[in-house]
């Protein structure tokens, strides 16, 4: 019983000791840098997005779908979470010159199938050109049945367009009602560093 005893005193000797010794380097460091006023570039996008769910190897894959719509037979039922890979091509044409791709999720948001609302999350990347490396993000709804040009929000971005904020009209070239692949054109306005 002694020992133990001489144990726990030795133990709580020990943690007083290392609560009572100043670390070394415990300061929090931050280094403000001065307020450079950086002029804004605008920025012009203009590519076309190949959204192909159909084939042996689409660009976008269905990742989760609530139980209530499992017998649902369209493309894109309420509530499903599709994952894409979709190339970013310089036109409309299957052939064209691949420039880069949008990376990320889509989710089906609209019960009503007359009203066909995705909301996206992607990441839209440059593989080719002065942008090369560079990509921005949208976050934003996409209701595809608009007629009009339809806008989405870009909320921010990487390498040549960091810091950027902006908007993309989407205007559908091309869609297969009955398996969802689709091709976007999209005019994006990006102000940036």
């Amino acid at each position: 019983m002694m020992e133990r005893s001489g144990l726990v005193l030795g133990l709580l000797a020990l943690l007083l000791l290392a609560m009572a010794t100043k670390p070394a380097q415990c300061k929090y460091y931050s280094k403000t840098m001065p307020n450079i006023h950086r002029k804004e570039k605008v920025t012009h996008l203009h590519f076309y997005y190949f959204d192909i769910l159909s084939g042996t190897k689409p660009s976008a894959v269905e990742i989760a779908r609530p139980s209530l719509t499992r017998n649902d037979t369209s493309p894109t039922p309420f509530g499903s979470l599709t994952a894409t890979d979709d190339p970013l091509r310089e036109g409309p044409e299957s052939n064209s010159t691949v420039i880069g791709n949008a990376r990320g999720i889509f989710l089906s948001a609209s019960q009503d199938a007359s009203q066909m609302t995705l909301v996206m999350y992607k990441d839209f990347g440059f593989s080719a050109g002065k942008f090369k490396g560079s990509s921005f993000g949208v976050f934003s709804r996409n209701p595809i049945w608009e007629t009009t040009p339809r806008e989405v929000a870009v909320v921010g971005g990487r390498g040549k367009f960091r810091l950027a904020r902006g908007f993309a009209k989407l205007r559908t070239h091309y869609l297969n009602v009955s398996n969802g692949d689709a091709v976007v054109e999209y005019r994006v306005t990006l102000i940036h560093y």
